[in-house]
């Protein structure tokens, strides 16, 4: 296979670390790639209260715009909706978007809209808003049950201590995208049809409402990057490939 360049995006609370078993898998088939902490996230510095939708978007942007050729842009879980904007922003720079229990919701509507809709998500209750930061964050009882239940201990203790608050404007704020530019650009989604914090209900809802060029299974929950890397790493090959 040619060697292609994967830029991957977290999902809430996380960071680059969510990729840390998928990186080396698709480095030692000769790919390059770039897993990113998102603006005042992970270990990048950016207060939080100034973190905004379009200047994370943009930002996206800008390291598409360093990279020579095509890229294939992955969103986990929430930041579905940042990779579905770059796109809008980049077509002709991003070869295929592969959603994985991500958000994929149509122009003119916000995550939040769809998130409202998911009325099973363990995830409810148990999330705490910080007005002054603007901010919200995910209280750690809930980790294992609600994103980790396939997952080695291991990273449950490592959650309690990485996952941190994130900004609450870029879930209200509005898509715009246009068939022109969004719409040419193939799109895939990776169902996790054990996932308990975007259930299979909503995750359906929106590729069928989005229809992608293909769907594809995994029996996972929400953090196929952690329990199950290899599977992941294949799907993501595949999907290269076409």
């Amino acid at each position: 296979m040619q060697s292609k360049t994967f830029i991957l995006i977290h999902g809430s609370w996380h960071s680059a670390w969510n990729w840390h078993k998928v990186t080396p898998l698709l480095e030692a088939q000769g790919h390059t790639v770039h897993a990113i902490d998102l603006p005042g996230m992970g270990r990048d510095k950016t207060p939080i209260q100034e973190v905004t939708f379009e200047k994370t978007v943009q930002g996206i942007c800008e390291l598409i715009d360093r990279i020579e050729g095509e890229v294939i842009l992955v969103g986990h879980s929430k930041n579905g909706i940042m990779i579905s904007q770059a796109a809008e922003y980049r077509p002709g720079k991003i070869e295929k978007l592969i959603y994985l229990a991500a958000y994929l919701i149509p122009s003119g509507k916000t995550q939040k809209d769809y998130s409202a809709q998911d009325s099973e998500g363990w995830l409810k209750g148990y999330v705490d808003v910080h007005v002054k930061s603007k901010s919200h964050t995910l209280q750690p009882e809930i980790f294992k049950e609600g994103l980790y239940h396939d997952c080695q201990e291991d990273i449950i203790e490592m959650a309690k201590v990485i996952l941190n608050h994130e900004p609450i404007e870029s879930g209200m704020a509005k898509l715009h995208l246009t068939n022109e530019n969004f719409g040419r650009v193939p799109r895939y989604y990776i169902e996790c049809t054990e996932d308990r914090a975007v259930t299979p209900f909503i995750q359906q809802k929106m590729y069928e409402e989005t229809p992608c060029e293909e769907v594809y299974m995994m029996a996972a929950s929400h953090s196929p990057f952690f329990s199950k890397s290899a599977e992941l790493v294949d799907i993501f090959l595949e999907i290269a490939n076409r």
